[in-house]
């Protein structure tokens, strides 16, 4: 193995087809991305300024937000690169590693904010008598830098220990980003130990914020099911139906993705998993806290109407 050089750079194949394919999608991308950034930086903005928004769920809510910002921002511009110029992308092993490095940490943390979310609505719907107790401002900030600490510092020896292999099968990596699965593809070492320990922190890690999510929801459901009335049921459940929508969208992609002892599954597969949670649930997330959400919503109206006021003077 000695004799084996590793690659120092890699060529990102992108997306196959002609050069107006490349196009289209180029656009419907940029679309996505623009639509992604406009609505996610809305939604910081009104939890900064409307005091109807100053609780628990909202504080989570815009660092979330800022989270999708961050995870669509980390792959897309490169993948429009490539789909606007020819040829392969060249990416340098520093860059690749960084690239993993802030997609997966940030990926990480997004999965500790969703399950001290499920907490959250938990204390809500369960205890809400002692809700402004247990959630206060306090614990609030605390859980979300334990959330952020912990997403980067898992990632450390994950990132590390695959770019410790010797890339020396090829250089080309048959996706839009450096994906982990694509780069374990390309090692000549014996890598069978290495994505067996990956293997089960990602089990830790998804499975781990995963199981409050549902010990949450199981109290929750049980909760609203003793409500009397149908309008107590309907309102009760309206505090959660946002979080669960997107909780569904965000472990399914990632299970597919992540949780299986070899993660080297067909390229295909994973570019199409790969943009359901980089593309399409950052896009996604604005309409789903929006449209189900009649605080988010009345607070967006008054905003709207504020902003017509001042340009009519």
């Amino acid at each position: 193995m000695s004799n084996h050089s590793s690659a120092t750079e890699f060529c990102l194949l992108g997306f196959p087809g002609s050069k107006q394919l490349h196009h289209i999608l180029f656009a419907t991308f940029f679309f996505f991305y623009s639509m992604t950034l406009m609505g996610n930086t809305v939604i910081i903005v009104i939890i900064c300024v409307d005091k109807r928004l100053q609780s628990p769920m909202y504080f989570f809510l815009g660092h979330l937000s800022a989270l999708e910002i961050l995870v669509t921002s980390i792959v897309i511009p490169v993948m429009l690169r490539g789909l606007m110029l020819p040829g392969m992308q060249i990416i340098s092993l520093t860059g690749c590693a960084a690239q993993l490095f802030l997609y997966l940490a940030v990926g990480t943390t997004e999965f500790a904010l969703l399950g001290a979310m499920a907490v959250d609505r938990y204390v809500a719907v369960c205890n809400p008598l002692r809700y402004t107790i247990i959630m206060n401002s306090h614990t609030c900030i605390w859980v979300v830098i334990v959330s952020w600490v912990f997403g980067f510092l898992s990632e450390v020896w994950p990132v590390y220990a695959t770019f410790q292999l010797t890339f020396c099968k090829s250089n080309v990596l048959d996706h839009f980003y450096c994906n982990r699965g694509q780069l374990l593809k390309l090692s000549c070492d014996d890598s069978l130990f290495t994505e067996f320990i990956l293997f089960l922190m990602a089990i830790f890690i998804i499975i781990g914020s995963l199981a409050p999510v549902i010990v949450s929801y199981t109290y929750i459901i049980s909760t609203i099911l003793k409500i009397p009335t149908a309008s107590g049921r309907r309102k009760a459940f309206s505090t959660c139906a946002s979080h669960f929508t997107f909780v569904v969208l965000g472990y399914g992609s990632c299970l597919f993705l992540y949780v299986k002892p070899n993660q080297r599954q067909a390229a295909q597969y994973n570019k199409i998993a790969s943009l359901l949670i980089a593309v399409v649930t950052p896009f996604l997330n604005p309409f789903i806290f929006t449209l189900r959400n009649d605080k988010v919503k009345e607070a967006l109206r008054d905003s709207v109407k504020r902003c017509c006021h001042l340009f009519k003077y």
